[in-house]
């Protein structure tokens, strides 16, 4: 797992514990980074599956 990927996992989780999903934008504003690299870090952490979607509840899955 990389830095950015840690850190969006962080955010992500601890953001979530407050039943609130992080936007694009929040995400961006938290890290610093563009849109194409907060997309690229996510989809590699689901992919990896570190994060899951829950469709029905509509909330991130954490491994």
């Amino acid at each position: 797992m990389t830095d950015l990927e840690r850190k969006i996992y962080r955010i992500i989780y601890n953001m979530s514990r407050f039943r609130k999903n992080p936007s694009i934008e929040d995400l961006k504003r938290k890290t610093g980074k563009d849109e194409a690299a907060i997309r690229k870090a996510v989809n590699n952490l689901v992919t990896c599956e570190h994060l899951t979607w829950d469709m029905e509840k509509k909330e991130w899955k954490f491994k």
